[in-house]
């Protein structure tokens, strides 16, 4: 089942997050913070796959207005299933239901960024429609 998260499922998604990315420190305290504002959001979604009762995915969407796209832009900021549940089409509902939403948000393209070493994932995202078409640059300014 995917359904919009909610301030309960915290501590499950920061775990996810974890696995995302291992070698970051994430600070739990911080990142509640950003979790429930966004909970609140117009213009970003949460998005969690539960299997038996158990939250074992997470996909993020936001949406913003494009001059390029003329239009409504969805970006899928973070997509992560369990380690222990990935090959049993998680990730696949989770990214059609972040799609499907993205479409009554009035989004005419989505889009996403993977870090080059992630060569599965990329894998996925081009069988499921999406090709690369850009580089992102990046870079850290403080604050």
């Amino acid at each position: 089942m995917i359904r919009r998260c909610n301030v309960g499922d915290f501590d499950a998604v920061l775990r996810l997050l974890r696995q995302l990315w291992p070698d970051k420190q994430l600070d739990a305290a911080q990142l509640r913070v950003v979790y429930e504002q966004v909970l609140t959001s117009d213009s970003q979604f949460y998005l969690c796959a539960i299997e038996d009762e158990n939250l074992v995915g997470f996909g993020s969407l936001s949406v913003r207005s494009s001059l390029w796209e003329a239009g409504c832009l969805g970006h899928i900021d973070e997509l992560v299933v369990d380690e222990m549940h990935r090959q049993r089409g998680i990730g696949t509902r989770l990214l059609l239901a972040l799609i499907e939403l993205a479409k009554e948000n009035g989004c005419g393209r989505i889009e996403l960024d993977s870090a080059f070493h992630r060569a599965a994932a990329h894998k996925f995202y081009e069988s499921q429609g999406f090709e690369n078409r850009a580089y992102l640059f990046s870079k850290p300014i403080g604050g």
